[in-house]
């Protein structure tokens, strides 16, 4: 593993000269996408023309614990980039799940035989289906930060920023690809065994999933109810999948899990409960249903997740008009 931390002479000064496409403009792509443009990247956003005309005329705005700024930047729709087809070297994937498929055909004008796209997604869906259609093309990564989107604006909550790709056979990431994505603001990190940090990631998700959706309360709550073993069962249950497929959970990602989901006193809820129980369209099926049919494609008991995936869909059965 390397690590990058974001110093000022990977800024402007030493910028490769590389082109990037980022599909998306949430907490994710908003956030790395507005460190990327002010480091003087050739960074262009892709987004759906309700967002693209919001940010054309009001600018990206990103709210960092260090600084609240806004940006002018490049952004494109999808339309626009089917009607002029410009390909880029690297195309950053950073949408919800349940946009990845119609972005996968968006893409498709920015894709040339020399880019290189790095989704950031949970889970392990979208590695296949990206490397489906762009075979040889797809690097792995994930990212951990904390943010959000309030009133437009991409908000992140914390100076956590960390970024971390690889590539999926084990090779060396291109240089160009570490020098670009080198900037101020996050802490770059290159592995070699990318798909066992993608199912080291998914597991934690999935377990922070199961115990808040299931015990429908945060961290905190669920422990002064007497859930504590409850959720060490989750986690060992969870964690048995990921070691059937081949990519057992390192100890140290096991103790960071239960000391965030068994901490007395926490706020912590997942994303996927906040989603859930504000109504919103959520990830479930990309989390919890899929690893759930690699759980049974491998004959690994999930009852407690199976139960987790039955409420869930019981209750956005019953949202449905």
């Amino acid at each position: 593993m390397t690590e990058s931390a974001g110093s000022a002479a990977s800024g402007t000064d030493a910028r490769p000269d590389l082109s990037i496409l980022i599909a998306g403009a949430g907490a994710t792509g908003g956030a790395f996408g507005t460190y990327l443009h002010e480091a003087g990247r050739s960074v262009t956003f892709l987004l759906r023309r309700a967002r693209a005309e919001a940010i054309r005329s009001e600018g990206l705005r990103f709210a960092a614990p260090d600084h609240d700024r806004t940006n002018q930047v490049r952004v494109v729709t999808a339309e626009e980039l089917s009607a002029a087809p410009q390909t880029y070297d690297l195309v950053i994937v950073a949408v919800k799940a349940g946009g990845l498929d119609s972005v996968i055909d968006d893409i498709g004008p920015a894709v040339g035989e020399q880019t290189t796209i790095v989704p950031f997604l949970n889970g392990m869906a979208q590695i296949e289906k990206l490397q489906n259609r762009f075979p040889g093309q797809v690097l792995g990564g994930f990212v951990k930060i904390v943010g959000t989107i309030r009133d437009g604006a991409v908000v992140q909550l914390t100076d956590l920023a960390v970024m971390t790709i690889g590539d999926l056979d084990g090779a060396d990431v291109p240089t160009r690809i570490v020098e670009a994505l080198d900037v101020p603001g996050f802490r770059l990190q290159t592995i070699d065994g990318i798909i066992d940090g993608l199912w080291e990631k998914w597991t934690f998700i999935a377990a922070a999933g199961v115990v808040t959706c299931l015990f429908r309360a945060p961290v905190g709550a669920i422990m002064d109810a007497g859930g504590r073993p409850h959720v060490h069962a989750i986690v060992d249950e969870l964690e048995a999948v990921a070691d059937a497929a081949g990519h057992p959970v390192s100890e140290q990602s096991h103790a960071m899990t239960l000391k965030m989901l068994t901490e007395d006193g926490s706020a912590f809820t997942s994303s996927l409960y906040r989603d859930v129980t504000a109504g919103l369209p959520s990830e479930a099926e990309h989390i919890l249903g899929d690893l759930a049919l690699r759980a049974d494609e491998l004959g690994a008991a999930t009852p407690l997740l199976d139960l987790t995936l039955v409420q869930l869909r019981a209750g956005a059965a019953q949202q449905r008009p």
